[in-house]
């Protein structure tokens, strides 16, 4: 039985996959009951399909104990989830379950799957392939960098030699613009506007949907390129040290410092084991950076190397005509965007189910939006996507996985902290193109209904297979999804119908409709599937990808 609770991400947004069995979900092997206290214990990479050469790091990683929520790409498309997986669930958090005597069908069956299973963090880092969008625009970015830097060493490019720092601060404005919400809101609305008639050609809409999924990849980029620069212009500094001063290469040497532990809270396989302490590092060690940041930039336009003291006067007419400054101010400004639009609302929280909570709030959203909610906001912000009409109010479905999703649903809070900048991401894009097909599994739904909703740019089929539609997504949902033609919205109950090919339903629905483009929200897996097998006949698919 499995009991192991997976993460993934979307859009630099964690997420759980609830510990049940299914067809989309890639599962590790069971572990030892006297592991239970501990969550995770042990992570596989199979660096062979057949499963022969596994390196188990259980004593070299322990994954973080905290859990986030159910993200919108989260699946629940179980058949098999009966009581005993409720049992060995709680017996498992009290660290006493003795794992009962199987079948021997079922042992066998378990050994099968279990030789050819694979990591989540294998499907989302390896599987994706070598060259995707995103894995182009970091090599791109890292690579215009490089080139300079060399250039700048090897004293074919004076400018950059001379003012080292202001191209790591240029670095740390791109990622940050790459990770801003409010300017990718204006960038996909843009986007939307503008590429999104008919008389414009299918692969300038599908190369712009790729481009503005992957920005990630420019963020990652820009990290590491920014470390670079900045250790560049501190051995400059260190060996000219009779021009500066000591505060100045001590604050330097703080910001490179923070960045370096950002950037290392970020890789992969400790974002993925212990998402919360990337995130909150992510947090901290930048805002911290960018205080050290001002205090670089001041010090530097004060420091007068003739009379190695600093000069006041004159500090603010002399700060705005130097680059670093601007740059500064677009960077904070960025930064404070999204905390200034930060509101705690009332909100009436229902569960349809022990498995998931019903949350809704005063105002409509567009189609296509997702939204992130917050008990504690300096500590932990969870994302999900968003159902309204675009009048009144809009809701959120957020599954019982984490510690706060649970909380929802045994003591449902009366106010939330909320982000009035909304999310566009993946699915907003679907206004670009005519005809859409939009696929989801379990809670994915919720992005998607709003089109459903609400008068949309584009032409919507919408395929929905989850696991009793009406008493895990409420009998609301289910009337929401059943007021349209079958021909339109296709829902299959897996309770009823059983377990269906998904990547196989969605080709077949494509040429039915149609389609220009397939959009879809699983977890990682199903989401590979279904875009792989689109992509094999020559369809369009986007599904959610890794720090997308």
């Amino acid at each position: 039985m499995e009991s192991e609770v997976k993460f993934s991400s979307c859009r630099g947004v964690s997420f759980e996959i609830k510990p049940r069995a299914d067809p989309f979900a890639i599962t590790a092997p069971e572990r030892a009951p006297e592991m239970t206290n501990y969550g995770s214990k042990r992570f596989w990479l199979p660096w062979s399909h057949g499963g022969s050469s596994m390196v188990a790091l259980s004593s070299l990683i322990q994954p973080s104990t905290s859990k986030d929520s159910s993200h919108y790409c989260d699946l629940d498309l179980d058949d098999d989830y009966d009581e005993q997986s409720d049992i060995v669930l709680e017996t498992l958090e009290r660290g006493s379950y003795v794992e009962p005597e199987k079948h021997p069908e079922r042992k066998q069956a378990e050994a099968d799957a279990e030789a050819s299973r694979l990591s989540r963090l294998s499907v989302i880092l390896l599987d994706q392939g070598l060259f995707t969008v995103y894995k182009r625009l970091f090599i791109i970015c890292l690579t215009l960098n490089v080139v300079a830097l060399i250039l700048a060493v090897t004293g074919h490019f004076p400018y950059a030699r001379n003012r080292a720092a202001i191209f790591s601060i240029t670095n740390i404005f791109a990622l940050t613009l790459c990770r801003s919400e409010a300017f990718l809101r204006v960038a996909f609305w843009l986007a939307v506007e503008l590429l999104g008639h008919s008389w414009v050609p299918l692969f300038v809409k599908t190369a712009t949907t790729s481009l503005l999924q992957s920005l990630g990849g420019i963020h990652s980029g820009c990290g590491v390129s920014s470390l670079a620069w900045l250790v560049y212009a501190l051995v400059l500094t260190l060996n000219d040290r009779d021009n500066t001063s000591p505060e100045i290469i001590g604050v330097a040497l703080a910001i490179l410092a923070l960045i370096a532990l950002s950037s290392l809270a970020a890789f992969p396989l400790v974002r993925h084991l212990h998402h919360n302490v990337f995130e909150r590092t992510h947090r901290f060690a930048g805002w911290s950076a960018l205080g050290l940041l001002w205090g670089f930039v001041i010090l530097t336009v004060a420091y007068d190397p003739r009379t190695k003291s600093y000069k006041s006067y004159g500090l603010g007419s002399r700060l705005v005509r130097r680059q670093e400054f601007w740059f500064t101010v677009g960077i904070m400004v960025l930064i404070i965007i999204p905390w200034v639009t930060v509101r705690r609302v009332p909100v009436k929280v229902s569960s349809p189910s022990g498995h998931a909570s019903i949350i809704k709030f005063q105002g409509g959203v567009k189609a296509g939006i997702l939204g992130r909610i917050s008990p504690s906001p300096l500590s932990e912000w969870h994302a999900f996507g968003i159902i309204s009409d675009g009048k009144d109010e809009h809701i959120m479905l957020a599954g019982a996985v984490g510690d706060f999703t649970k909380s929802l649903v045994t003591d449902p809070p009366t106010h939330l902290w909320v982000r009035q900048v909304h999310l566009a991401g993946l699915p907003y894009l679907a206004n670009m193109f005519n005809r859409v097909l939009l696929v989801a599994t379990g809670s994915g739904i919720c992005v998607f209904l709003s089109f459903l909703l609400q008068p949309c740019r584009a032409s919507i089929c919408l395929l929905w297979v989850a696991n009793n539609v009406e008493q895990n997504f409420s009998k609301e949902i289910k009337e929401m999804v059943s007021c349209h033609s079958s021909d339109r919205v296709i829902v299959h109950d897996t309770a009823v119908h059983g377990r269906p090919n998904v990547a196989e339903m969605s080709v077949g629905m494509v040429k039915k409709w149609g389609a220009e483009v397939v959009i879809v929200t699983s977890n990682p897996k199903g989401s590979r599937d279904v875009v792989n097998a689109c992509k094999s006949k020559g369809i369009a698919a986007f599904g959610p990808i890794w720090d997308s």
